[in-house]
C-alpha cells in the first residue's frame, strides 16, 4: 500500500506546484511556476488534485521517470549550477532557524497534511531528509493557515509528543488523500475524527483530542505559526534552510537541488 500511494502521488508532480491558503482553502499553482509559496498561484486556482484521480498508466510513468532521475540527496556533492539570489532562493531578512541546535544546520519544511502538493513531495523529501548528513537536522513546521490546517497542525505535535509522529505523517497524508477515510479540504474533520485515525496506532482518542487542545501544543503551533510568516511563507510546500534561505525552484527535485547547495554554502561558512 505504501508503494503505491508513493507512486501515485509521483503521478501528480506534473499537476501540482504548491499548496496556498485562502480563508483555510488551498490553490494548485501551474508546474511552470516554481513550486515555492514566494511566488504567485496561478491566476485561475484549480481545485486541488486526489491520488484517486490518477491512472495506474500514470502513476508508472511517473514513477520510471523518478527512477530516471533521482532526487538529490545532501549528502552527496551538489549538482547543476550555483543557485542565485531571487530565482532560485530568497534571502530572509534576519532569519533563524526553527529550532537551533549547536553545530547544525537546519532544513525546515513547513507543509499541510490537507495539502495534495505536500502529500506529492513527500515521497521525493522523506527518502531525501533520510540521507542528509549527521550536521544537518531536518524539523517539519505544520503550516497554520486556519480551519482544518490547523487541527492538523494540533494533531502533528499532539502526535509527537505521544511518540507517534514518525510512524503516522506518511499514514495520515494516505489517510486524506489516497484512501479519502478523511476529509483534509474536502470537508472538516473534526477532532474525534482525527484522533480516530491516531488510535489505529495505539493513541487513547480522548486523551490525543486532549493533548491537541493543550497548552503545550498551543505554544509549538504559536512557534509553527510565527516562523512561518517572518520566514516570508505563504504556500506550501516550502523549505527553508538555517532560517535564512526560503528555496523557490521550478519543480519539486530543482527545490532539493537548491537545498543542497545552500546546505554546502552554509556549511562551508561555519568551516566545517
Amino acid at each position: 500500500m505504501k508503494t503505491r500511494f508513493a507512486m501515485t502521488l509521483m503521478a501528480l508532480l506534473p499537476i501540482l506546484a504548491a499548496c496556498k491558503a485562502q480563508d483555510g482553502t488551498a490553490n494548485t499553482a501551474t508546474p511552470t511556476e516554481p513550486a515555492t509559496p514566494a511566488t504567485a498561484p496561478a491566476s485561475e486556482p484549480a481545485a486541488p488534485a486526489t491520488p484517486a484521480a490518477a491512472g495506474e498508466t500514470a502513476a508508472a510513468a511517473a514513477a520510471t521517470e523518478n527512477a530516471a532521475a533521482p532526487s538529490p540527496s545532501a549528502s552527496a556533492r551538489p549538482t547543476g549550477p550555483e543557485p542565485v539570489a531571487g530565482t532560485d532562493y530568497v534571502v530572509i531578512e534576519n532569519g533563524q532557524p526553527f529550532q537551533p541546535a549547536t553545530g547544525k544546520i537546519e532544513v525546515a519544511e513547513v507543509f499541510g497534511y490537507v495539502c495534495p502538493a505536500c502529500a506529492a513531495f513527500q515521497p521525493l523529501i522523506g527518502p531525501w531528509k533520510a540521507g542528509l548528513p549527521s550536521d544537518v537536522s531536518f524539523v517539519y513546521v505544520p503550516a497554520m493557515f486556519g480551519n482544518t490546517w490547523d487541527d492538523y497542525g494540533r494533531a502533528f505535535y499532539a502526535a509527537q509528543s505521544m511518540g507517534l509522529q514518525d510512524k503516522t505523517h506518511e499514514a495520515l497524508y494516505a489517510a486524506i488523500h489516497a484512501q479519502q477515510t478523511l476529509k483534509g479540504e474536502r470537508g472538516r474533520d473534526s477532532v474525534e475524527d482525527i484522533a480516530k485515525f491516531y488510535s489505529t496506532f495505539g493513541a487513547d482518542p480522548k486523551q490525543f483530542a486532549a493533548t491537541m487542545s493543550s497548552f503545550a501544543v498551543n505554544a509549538k503551533t504559536n512557534a509553527a505559526k510565527q516562523f512561518a510568516q517572518r520566514s516570508g511563507v505563504t504556500g506550501t510546500p516550502s523549505v527553508i534552510v538555517n532560517g535564512k534561505y526560503l528555496v523557490k525552484g521550478k519543480s519539486f527535485p530543482d527545490m532539493l537541488r537548491i537545498a543542497d547547495h545552500l546546505v554546502a554554502r552554509e556549511r562551508a561558512a561555519k568551516g566545517n
